[in-house]
């Protein structure tokens, strides 16, 4: 279970007057490793606490006001905020904060598997804890860098050397994530990954614009065995379950939440997307969100001392 945190945090230090114009749009300052987190100096925006269940959780908020926070458990981002105060984000009713199962909600990590397989359900970089590496200032923005490495516990299950790093960036009225995995292994694997995007809905008028023309992975009825397909449709709805991969999905996508909203969902490098609605197996909430995942369906191959890079911004519009 991770450690709690000392919540006084010393004022963030000015950058030299020497520094270069670069240095000075992106400023960058000193955090400690692993989520147990003590007095150190972070960057203007930036804050760490203790969070629900005890878990460090570090809070964004820019010059604008928006906000967002971030458990080092699962490197999950669980609240993305607009200036007006309105969380975009959804965490489920169900989520628990106890550090020994993945939080239902915000922006989880898949990686090394997306969905069943070989190992635990979506891999195990949602399940365990993530080092707070750096935060920094780019461009009057706040923004954080998140490290996780194999240990004994992931090497249990995929027996590969490897960094995964992640940063995130919170503007006035979009959020953006940089992922990048690195093989520090002397041999080659592969993977898997997505980022499993909850956002709060009023699901009878979910809209997703942008998918026409992708071939589809159709799970429903039977997950085991998709049917392969093409999205005819100018606009995906849910009318009632809905779970289906598209393959080579365009880079940008328009979601409308149904609660007033157009999020632009945009991608570098992700390639595919996953649409996912519950419906009546969470009949508690399945009205409340809709996830829009940027996924790598197909499988990524890493040589040793190789990288994979992708990219999400989510903006409102």
């Amino acid at each position: 279970m991770a450690a709690s945190c000392t919540l006084t945090v010393p004022a963030p230090f000015a950058a030299s007057s020497s520094s270069s114009s670069s240095a000075r749009r992106s400023r960058r300052f000193g955090v400690v490793a692993m989520a147990s987190v003590g007095q150190k100096v972070y960057a203007p925006g930036v804050a760490v606490s203790e969070g629900n269940g005890g878990l460090p959780k570090i809070s964004l908020k820019s010059p604008q006001g928006s906000e967002a926070e971030i458990y080092l458990f699962g490197g999950c981002v669980t609240s993305w905020k607009v200036p007006s105060g309105k969380d975009l984000l959804f965490v489920r009713p169900d989520a628990v904060f106890n550090g020994q199962k993945p939080i239902s909600g915000g922006i989880p990590h898949c990686f090394p598997q997306f969905g069943p397989g070989a190992i635990q359900q979506h891999g195990f970089a949602r399940n365990v804890n993530w080092s707070f590496t750096d935060s920094e200032v780019t461009e009057g923005d706040p923004a954080v860098t998140l490290e996780l490495k194999d240990d004994s516990y992931s090497r249990s299950m995929w027996d590969f050397s490897f960094q995964a790093l992640y940063k995130v960036v919170l503007h006035s009225t979009s959020l953006s994530t940089t992922l990048t995995i690195t093989n520090t292994d002397d041999k080659p694997f592969s993977f898997n990954s997505a980022l499993h995007t909850y956002f709060s809905a009023s699901i009878a008028g979910v809209s997703v614009k942008g998918l026409k023309g992708s071939k589809t992975l159709n799970k429903d009825p039977d997950p085991k065995n998709p049917i392969e397909g093409k999205e005819e449709r100018d606009e995906v709805t849910f009318p009632g379950f809905v779970d289906c991969v598209y393959l080579g999905a365009p880079s940008e996508l328009t979601l409308d939440n149904g609660l007033g909203d157009k999020i632009v969902i945009s991608n570098t490098n992700w390639s595919d997307a996953v649409l996912w609605n519950p419906h009546l197996q969470m009949e508690a909430c399945y009205k409340d969100f809709v996830c829009v995942e940027n996924a790598k369906i197909e499988t990524v191959q890493l040589g040793p001392k190789e990288s994979w890079v992708a990219k999400q911004k989510i903006e409102l519009i």
